[in-house]
């Protein structure tokens, strides 16, 4: 039933919110869940999709590995995720959401626009509260556009746990949205980025300029990072 697809295989793996459960088979990770034991996830993933799942043999070191680095931000090489349960839309988002940086975060956004469906804000959220793989499809890089933290399926105080040992320093992002501060931009290069962009972080506070929309940034001669893309793409010509 396994090389055939129609059971998967799993291992439990230390993360920095406790112990997972990882789910796999050929076409790649299926689920990544928190459970008190084995047999309370078997039963989790049986109702979820519908398809039985064993302990992993030893064979499976190989991808415990691969999981172990990606979580430690020293990835080798790119994991493959089964996500076929999904719509397209769905799955359009949580491919966006692998492409933001380890220690960055994106509002949601910037998702929707990213795929083309800028006024799917709220469907955008629906799709990333649906991900199957958290962790390693990071949803938790995901934020408000007023830049608070928000929500998240394996926990709201993980997420801000996460976005700490990533990097992205969540006290700081909480700052800088009590005082609707949502894009960072240098004074020397009149570029303006969203504050955990790697170019951002590198501009010393004397030439730091907050600004609160992309429209408050344009209007004093700040053209958006390329990087990070914090504003539409007409924006940027």
């Amino acid at each position: 039933m396994l090389r055939l697809g129609l059971a998967d295989s799993y291992f439990s793996i230390e993360t920095p919110i406790g112990a997972v459960f990882v789910a796999s088979n050929p076409r790649g990770i299926s689920a990544v869940m928190s459970a008190d034991d084995g047999a309370s996830f078997e039963h989790a993933f049986r109702e979820q999709f519908g398809r039985p799942v064993y302990p992993a043999t030893d064979g499976a070191s190989v991808l415990r590995s691969a999981v172990r680095d990606q979580l430690r931000g020293e990835p080798r090489g790119r994991l493959q995720f089964d996500i076929r349960g999904l719509s397209e839309f769905e799955q359009a988002v949580l491919r966006k959401a692998l492409e933001i940086p380890r220690g960055e975060v994106r509002p949601y956004a910037w998702i929707a626009r990213e795929i083309g469906h800028p006024r799917a804000v709220r469907a955008v959220g629906t799709a990333l509260a649906r991900n199957p793989i958290p962790l390693l499809i990071p949803c938790h890089r995901v934020v408000r556009s007023d830049g608070v933290i928000g929500r998240y399926g394996l926990g709201d105080e993980n997420k801000h746990v996460i976005l700490e040992e990533e990097g992205a320093q969540p006290a700081e992002l909480r700052r800088l949205a009590k005082a609707g501060a949502r894009f960072v931009g240098s004074a020397t290069t009149h570029i303006f980025c969203f504050p955990t962009c790697r170019h951002a972080r590198r501009v010393q506070p004397r030439h730091q300029r907050m600004f609160a929309s992309e429209a408050d940034a344009s209007s004093r001669g700040f053209r958006p990072c390329k990087v990070c893309r914090p504003a539409p793409l007409a924006m940027q010509a």
